[in-house]
């Protein structure tokens, strides 16, 4: 394993971006409308405030953590101090799976804005898959999507953190579009109904939130390459949650103000059919669309950095095999981790579209095992090393911990047999399980390269 280290070369400006590009992505083009008629303009906007006040929780507890052990890997640092080798291997496996599965849905979901903006461009079919036709021109925009991302993250942070501050600036180029649009010239009355499906139909849109939110825990997986003072990469941390938060209420408004109950209900994409109304043209749709392009990028190169990270890390510790914890000699990245992602990510589109849904709910419910598990973390330092130093506190309690914890539990529940939302068999069950047997084979072959 090679002893390269890190360079540490995230400023302020690149680390907010590469967490709250994480957290943006594509799903405020496709989702602001279902929200908004699943709870009403007034109810989407709470849920996104208390769902955002849940994963904040989850936020200080990382926060907190990351300002006391800023070393890469994250989750998996904490994990094992905290709980020894067993309980770290299964908090951090959990933690790739949700970034690989959010790689491997970026990959999915280009071609997907592809047929967006230029429809028809299907050739040369190949089978079909839940009922959805998969095409090799579909596919290799994908491939190579992910073939490109792994590329700049080779090449050094520095570059991957270049291309996210562009493309973050593409989205907000879109946003603002909209929200500039919708305050000149929507109206209010199209704001109605404010509430809609009263307490369920806001707990379906809480559902939603913290997936919406994950991203900021990519901070801690590259804290090695944070050039900041350690309190300062909390603080950070916690206004990126902040920011995706506001954002989000922000479209939320955009698009109530922009169309009525009954246009929204019609469009295929509320949020690219609100700025086309609003501007008196196509082009702001299309343009707004394209911006979506961005978020994608965003959220796709950060999870690459997030989950190579960790990967890396399981590595370096024993957990993994060997070479997945090599660095570039030259570019001081986990060029085989990378390697890993964009690899299950070129595959993902062989699919076809509704590996979306599937590759979301899997990952899911391995960022809110994870999450869970950075919470008790918390709660055993905090008991067990009260003298670590912590330049970021959440509190003088462990209350925060506590309620970061019951947060995670309620979560979880919500991805569990007999609960409304569970995950489905076999396609989301069969990822989980597939990825548990992949971590636990690679495991033993690291056992075995260390006899």
């Amino acid at each position: 394993m090679s002893n390269t280290k890190f360079s540490r070369v995230l400023g302020n400006r690149e680390t907010i971006a590469l967490a709250f590009g994480a957290m943006i992505g594509w799903g405020w083009v496709v989702l602001a409308g279902d929200w908004i008629a699943e709870a009403g303009t007034l109810g989407a906007i709470s849920a996104f405030l208390v769902g955002g006040a849940l994963v904040a929780l989850i936020g200080f507890t990382y926060a907190e953590l990351a300002s006391a052990m800023p070393q890469a890997g994250g989750e998996h640092v904490y994990s094992q101090r905290a709980l020894g080798k067993a309980g770290s291997f299964v908090c951090t496996w959990a933690i790739v799976l949700g970034y690989v599965s959010v790689s491997a849905f970026e990959a999915v979901a280009l071609p997907t804005v592809m047929d967006y903006l230029a429809p028809g461009f299907q050739y040369y079919y190949l089978w079909t898959v839940a009922g959805w036709d998969v095409y090799l021109s579909w596919v290799l925009i994908g491939s190579l999507g992910a073939v490109v991302i792994a590329a700049v993250n080779i090449l050094g942070v520095q570059p991957a953190a270049r291309v996210q501050q562009a493309m973050l600036l593409l989205l907000f180029v879109g946003g603002l579009l909209l929200i500039i649009g919708a305050f000149a010239n929507g109206s209010r009355d199209n704001l109605q109904p404010l509430f809609d499906k009263g307490l369920p139909g806001i707990a379906a849109v809480v559902m939603m939130v913290p997936f919406m939110l994950v991203g900021f825990d990519v901070i801690p997986q590259a804290a090695e390459e944070i050039d900041l003072p350690r309190k300062r990469i909390g603080t950070v941390l916690v206004v990126s949650v902040l920011m995706a938060v506001a954002w989000y209420v922000l479209i939320i408004i955009g698009a109530g103000l922009a169309l009525d109950a009954d246009q929204r209900s019609d469009a295929d994409l509320v949020v690219a059919e609100s700025a086309s109304g609003l501007w008196n043209g196509s082009w702001a749709g299309t343009l707004l669309v394209v911006a979506g392009i961005g978020g994608i990028i965003t959220s796709w190169n950060a999870f690459v950095i997030g989950g190579s990270r960790a990967i890396y890390a399981m590595a370096h510790s024993g957990q993994l095999p060997a070479f997945l914890g090599r660095l570039h000699p030259r570019y001081h990245t986990p060029v085989n981790a990378i390697l890993l992602i964009g690899a299950l990510s070129a595959l993902a589109p062989l699919l076809g579209r509704k590996a979306l849904v599937w590759l979301v709910n899997a990952g899911g419910l391995g960022i809110v095992v994870a999450y869970g598990f950075v919470a008790v973390c918390f709660l055993v330092l905090r008991q067990r090393e009260p003298g670590m130093e912590r330049p970021f506190r959440a509190g003088r309690s462990q209350l925060t911990g506590w309620l970061a914890l019951l947060a995670s539990v309620g979560l979880l529940i919500l991805y569990l047999p007999g609960s409304p939302s569970a995950l489905v068999w076999p396609q989301e069950w069969i990822i989980v399980i597939g990825w548990a047997l992949l971590g636990l084979i690679l495991a033993a072959l690291s056992r075995v390269q260390q006899k």
